[in-house]
Order: structure tokens, then C-alpha cells, then sequence
């Protein structure tokens, strides 16, 4: 009986200790998702990204992302590339002591997003570009966040199942125009199975996927509204709009 007694104690401490561990990692991934976020996106992305806070239930598995700033590449005036005032995420808390942390969905309503340039280039061509090249290795290290010099290796995978982009805007800046501006709403952006199957995601890896459909999509829309801008071709010269149109074609290569 007191090797019985002894057991069930054994078993009830290790689920009690279980339990705890369970908690604690809970109540932490909201410190190491900001973290992760502000540290190591910016070593992917090669631009400034602040996070004002993140909130994650531990019961329901649902987060809320507030205030995610992607900032320009140097060399550009306006603000900030993307602007994210709330995000809804529904994520498997059980898969955060996994190797692959399982995203329900990811819901992003009304983001900004800031077209700048021309003919020379524009701020959402250049972070492509940032994000095909190996990430920086200086800076702080984020623990269980590695990033390999050799491009986008780290400890943990991820999965997002349902990814949806609704309602965004994308102020536009042609500087080969003199600055002329406007703005646009770009269609919804819905991507599925992201990560499906052992394998997973790396960061970079959604990272790069996400961008090159915002990409693709603000590009699409700067690119159809140009005709819009035949209209005023004597104030600003027929020859300036094919120009620009056919600078930004290069980016759909």
C-alpha cells in the first residue's frame, strides 16, 4: 500500500508540476513574442519594427496584437511601410512547448501600408530585397530565437492555417512624379496552409511569404491606378506615367 501511496504521489506531482510549467509559459509568451518580434523581425525584415504589446489568453488561445510598426529602408522620408493598429490571432497554446507553434488564424483589419518611389526603386521592392538575403546576426540574442548566419534556421517552426488581410489602405508617394500622391484600398489578401505538415515555417520564411503578397498586391493596384493618372497627362506628361509604369512592371519579374 505505501508503494501505492507513494506513486500516486509521484504521478500527482508530476502533473501538478506539469500544470505549472504549462502556466508559466503561458503567462510569458506575450514578453517573448515582443520580444521575438521587435529583436529578431528586425534582423529578417532589415528595417526598424516596434511592437506596442501583445496579449495572449491563456484559456481561449486567442491574441491580440496592437501597434505593429514596420519602418522604411534609409534613404526614404515617409514614416513607416506598414502600419498594423490591431491583429486578431487564434493560436494552439498546447504547440508552444512544441517544436512548431500551431496559428489558428491571423485576422488583419484595415492595415496601412505606404507606397514610396519611382523609377529607381520603391521602400516595399527594397524590403523584398532585404528579405532574399541572409538576416543580420548583430544585436541582442533572444533565447529559443536563434537566427543562422546561413539564412533562416531557428529553434522553433511555425504553422498559420488562415491568414486574412481585410480592408487595407496604401498611400501612395511617387516621387518620379514630384511627389504626387493618393490612395487606394487594396483587395482582400487571404492566404491558407501556411507551414502545413511537419516541416513548418521559419519566421523569415512567413515573414517573406506574407510581404511578397502585400507586395504583389500594392504593386497590382499602384500599377492599375496609374491609368487613372492618364487623365492629367498634360499637367504632368504622358511620357513621366508610361515611365513609371514601366518601372514598376519590373517588380512583377
Amino acid at each position: 500500500m505505501k508503494i501505492k501511496k507513494i506513486l500516486l504521489w509521484i504521478g500527482l506531482g508530476v502533473v501538478v508540476l506539469g500544470f505549472i510549467a504549462v502556466i508559466v509559459v503561458a503567462l510569458s509568451l506575450d514578453r517573448i513574442v515582443k520580444k521575438g518580434v521587435e529583436v529578431v523581425g528586425p534582423r529578417i525584415v532589415q528595417v526598424p519594427i516596434t511592437l506596442d504589446g501583445i496579449h495572449i489568453g491563456v484559456l481561449s488561445g486567442s491574441a491580440t496584437v496592437k501597434n505593429l510598426i514596420v519602418g522604411n529602408p534609409d534613404g526614404y522620408k515617409t514614416p513607416y511601410a506598414v502600419s498594423v493598429g490591431v491583429a486578431d490571432v487564434s493560436v494552439n497554446i498546447a504547440s508552444a512547448l512544441s517544436d512548431k507553434i500551431v496559428i489558428h488564424s491571423i485576422h488583419v483589419d484595415a492595415p496601412e501600408i505606404t507606397f514610396e518611389g519611382g523609377l529607381s526603386g520603391n521602400n516595399l521592392g527594397k524590403i523584398m530585397d532585404n528579405l532574399k538575403s541572409p538576416p543580420q546576426t548583430a544585436g541582442t540574442s533572444v533565447t529559443n530565437v536563434p537566427v543562422s548566419q546561413g539564412g533562416t534556421a531557428t529553434s522553433k517552426k511555425i504553422e498559420v492555417d488562415d491568414f486574412l488581410i481585410t480592408g487595407a489602405k496604401v498611400h501612395v508617394v511617387l516621387t518620379s512624379l514630384g511627389g504626387k500622391e493618393m490612395s487606394l484600398t487594396l483587395p482582400t489578401i487571404h492566404l491558407t496552409d501556411l507551414g502545413k505538415g511537419d516541416a513548418g515555417l521559419t519566421p523569415a520564411d512567413l515573414i517573406r511569404q506574407v510581404f511578397q503578397a502585400i507586395t504583389t498586391t500594392t504593386l497590382a493596384s499602384v500599377t492599375t491606378s496609374l491609368g487613372d493618372l492618364s487623365k492629367d497627362a498634360q499637367k504632368i506628361g504622358k511620357g513621366a506615367v508610361d515611365k513609371v509604369k514601366s518601372g514598376l512592371g519590373g517588380f512583377f519579374k
